[in-house]
Parts: C-alpha cells; sequence; structure tokens
C-alpha cells in the first residue's frame, strides 16, 4: 500500500468502528496487537513493523491522540481532515 488510507464501518449512520492501515508491503498479515488509549488496537507484522490501527471508539479518537501514537510508530500523522469519516453523520 502506497499512503495511509481510512476504512470506516458505520451502524444506524454513525461511525461503529474504523481501520487505519499504514503503508506496508502486500501480504502482510498481522502476528501481534498492542492497545494504545484512547480505544485504539495497533497491529504488528511478523517483523515488528505496525500495519494499521483499529479505531474501537471512533468518537473518543482526536488527530491529536492518533498522531501521538503515529509518532510513537515512526508514521505519517493524519489531520482533522483525514478522520472526518468518523464525524460523519
Amino acid at each position: 500500500m502506497n499512503g495511509l488510507y481510512l476504512e470506516v464501518t458505520f451502524r444506524d449512520g454513525r461511525a461503529f468502528a474504523a481501520y487505519l492501515h499504514l503503508p506496508r508491503r502486500g501480504g502482510l498479515r498481522s502476528v501481534r496487537t498492542r492497545r494504545m488509549p484512547p480505544g485504539l488496537i495497533v497491529d504488528f507484522a511478523v517483523d515488528g513493523g505496525a500495519i494499521g490501527i483499529e479505531i474501537t471508539a471512533p468518537r473518543r479518537v482526536t488527530a491529536a491522540s492518533l498522531n501521538r501514537v503515529l509518532g510513537s510508530l515512526g508514521a505519517e500523522r493524519v489531520t482533522p481532515v483525514d478522520l472526518a469519516p468518523l464525524r460523519a453523520a
């Protein structure tokens, strides 16, 4: 994957959960996870690199809180505009 992209699951017109896909080589699978506040679960590949972040509490996550986690992973940061789908409906 070439860049970050956000996949959002909606229930009753509201964001229920989301997944932020991080840039990675194709075919990598999650072998380990780590919980991070607020409502984030980071997936790691066998090589230890982060491959994505599950957002289990879309209403509680802000660009600042997500960027703290992304920064600790050495990953590209997001803007509030990137997270706009979480605020839809």
